[in-house]
């Protein structure tokens, strides 16, 4: 077994709990689904946002709705590099699984932007 990143990122409508909230179980679930993501295989979890969104930690809604209150999680911001891309959650699930496993990376909405 082997451990791999599986990378997501998608933007937010605005700097509230709940466009936070949807935000992650939009992207988390989008990456699940494609990835076939086995919860008891997560090594863990960690999320960046840009400094515009702060209203909530992004963990707390993947522990919660996804039920996720065993895998490790943390929360950081990401570089205020001039220029970027704003209002942006990023998300890097770190995944034990086998060597042959492709991850499949997701940007949805103007994160899209962030692959071209």
């Amino acid at each position: 077994m082997v451990t791999k990143g599986i990378r997501g990122a998608i933007t937010v409508d605005n700097n509230s709990s709940k466009a936070i909230e949807d935000a992650v179980i939009e992207l988390l679930t989008k990456m699940i689904t494609k990835n076939n993501i086995d919860k008891s295989k997560i090594s863990h979890v960690i999320f960046t946002t840009t400094d515009d969104l702060d209203a909530e930690f992004p963990a707390k809604f993947a522990r919660i709705n996804l039920k996720w209150d065993n895998v490790a999680m943390m929360c950081f911001h990401e570089l205020n590099v001039p220029n970027s891309l704003k209002m942006c959650l990023r998300v890097l699930i770190v995944y034990n699984c086998d060597e042959d496993f492709e991850p499949q990376f997701v940007y949805l909405k103007g994160a899209t932007n962030l692959r071209k």
